[in-house]
């Protein structure tokens, strides 16, 4: 098969990586708006790097650029797509509508691996808006890197990522801007465990971060929830409690009031 990745960044070097080891007859070519990060991508797989304004043709093409740029690659890329039109770009909404328009005739599908690459593998969302061998064969490929499939609709996907990414990343920056210095010992396993998450969701890129905010809602439901938290007397506070409970399926708590 062969296959473009139109960016070169973590995520399309992880699903250029999962294509050339899981595909026998895969060549997979990337293309980079910076030529050295194709190169480099190419480098890590065994690929090969060609141009952005390449004209060749592929069976797959998998747009993996950010969120905010994917509906224009996706209409400047379809023509080099013969069979197939993938996006790992973290929406799905607007991709899949994009998709349908630029490539209308051929097979397509929205994949969002939920998980850094570092991480792999993991859950991937997948919208296959019109499949076919090429996209089953891709699919495949995932699942035999040791990924689970999880169908969805671009709805129901784009709502769940303001929980999932906007809100859940929001409360842990939130957390780490609040967070004083802690003397050696003075810590709890709750503490503990929220200043880990905090390092692995600092120690990335903020870009990938500002673009899910802006993406998604979310963070204003959190600064909500804070700020509620924060003016509750005792009373309020239980109720606030008791709802965050019932919301993690959490055991009824005895009532302390």
């Amino acid at each position: 098969m062969k296959l473009l990745v139109v960016g070169a960044g973590e995520m399309g070097r992880w699903f250029g990586e999962v294509a050339a080891s899981q595909l026998g007859d895969a060549d997979v070519a990337f293309a980079d708006a910076d030529p050295d990060v194709a190169e480099a991508g190419a480098e890590a797989v065994g690929g090969r790097a060609v141009p952005t304004s390449t004209d060749e043709r592929f069976d797959a093409v998998c747009v993996a650029v950010p969120i905010s740029a994917a509906s224009e690659a996706i209409e400047t890329h379809a023509s080099n797509a013969e069979r197939a039109l993938v996006d790992v770009t973290g929406q799905m909404a607007d991709p899949v509508a994009a998709m349908a328009a630029a490539a209308p005739d051929r097979e397509r599908a929205s994949l969002h691996p939920l998980f850094a690459a570092a991480n792999a593998p993991g859950n991937v969302a997948v919208v296959a808006d019109e499949s076919g061998p090429v996209t089953d064969r891709l699919l495949d490929a995932l699942e035999a890197a040791g990924n689970r499939l999880v169908e969805t609709t671009p709805a129901d996907h784009d709502e769940a990522m303001e929980t999932v990414q906007a809100g859940a990343h929001a409360a842990v920056l939130a957390f780490a801007l609040a967070a004083d210095d802690v003397p050696e010992g003075l810590t709890t396993p709750i503490f503990e465990d929220l200043s880990a998450v905090a390092d692995q969701v600092t120690g990335n890129a903020p870009s990938v971060y500002a673009e899910i905010q802006a993406t998604f809602d979310g963070a204003d439901r959190v600064a909500d929830a804070a700020s509620r938290l924060a003016d509750a007397d005792a009373e309020e506070f239980a109720r606030l409690y008791r709802e965050a409970s019932a919301t993690t399926a959490n055991p009824e708590t005895e009532d302390e009031s």
